[in-house]
């Protein structure tokens, strides 16, 4: 069983703490502490699937590498996140893999356990979906983000979609994000020296302050506006 103190890390998800009770003390019971090193993974891309986990402290990257080694970045995860779902359904292979960031808490289901409560509780299927669907989700907005916004609307968003942990954050409590402009760059699929520009613009407009390897949000709002209401300027592509 997990370290109570635990606990109330996992009620910060808006998944978790809106699963039935009997679903969440499964979980609490059953779950694992893994402590992850800087740029150990949980699982890398092609590895069977073994679990869902839950990041509770630290940072995890969710990432690809190509044919060639070319090395793509998806998203960074900030607490509290759960990860490794996808696989579930379809039973292929890890299509990414996840590295701590820096030392990291992360909780993990195993699937034998998941297996366990999905027999004698198929009505768990529905909440998975939708802990399933909000990725889904997300990467539909992104891929809109990336043909009808403009760079700095999608600076904007993905930033907002950081904060918000990808729609797992019940309530924003941190609005400083640690990340470097050269991984957002990567996220972005621009230059850093573009990012630098649209970060100074924002931070011109008061709206973040940039400090080395991470940024603070001043004026959230008025990100979320940006993120949402600036109508298209190709200048920015």
């Amino acid at each position: 069983m997990l370290d109570t103190k635990f606990h109330a890390h996992l009620q910060r998800n808006l998944w978790f703490s809106q699963l039935p009770i009997l679903f969440q003390d499964f979980i609490f019971q059953n779950a694992k502490l893994l402590n992850l090193e800087k740029n150990q993974a949980a699982f890398y891309a092609g590895d069977a699937f073994d679990g869902i986990y839950a990041l509770l402290e630290g940072s995890i990257e969710i990432c690809s590498t190509d044919e060639h080694g070319n090395h793509f970045l998806i998203a960074i995860f900030e607490p509290i996140n759960w990860f490794g779902e996808i696989s579930l359904v379809d039973q292929s292979p890890r299509s990414h893999q996840a590295v701590a960031v820096k030392s990291s808490k992360v909780l993990y289901l195993s699937q034998k356990n998941l297996d366990l409560l999905l027999k004698s509780h198929p009505e768990g299927w529905y909440f998975l979906a939708q802990l399933i669907s909000q990725k889904l989700r997300f990467a539909f907005l992104e891929l809109n983000a990336i043909h009808s916004r403009s760079l700095l609307q999608h600076l904007a968003q993905r930033l907002n979609f950081i904060l918000q942990g990808y729609g797992n954050i019940e309530n924003i409590e941190n609005f400083m994000i640690q990340i470097s402009q050269e991984k957002l760059a990567q996220m972005l699929a621009c230059s850093r020296q573009t990012i630098n520009q649209l970060l100074q613009e924002l931070e011109k407009k008061k709206i973040v302050e940039v400090n080395f390897g991470k940024i603070i949000i001043k004026d959230y709002e008025q990100l979320k506006y940006i993120a949402n209401s600036i109508p298209f300027d190709s200048k920015n592509d």
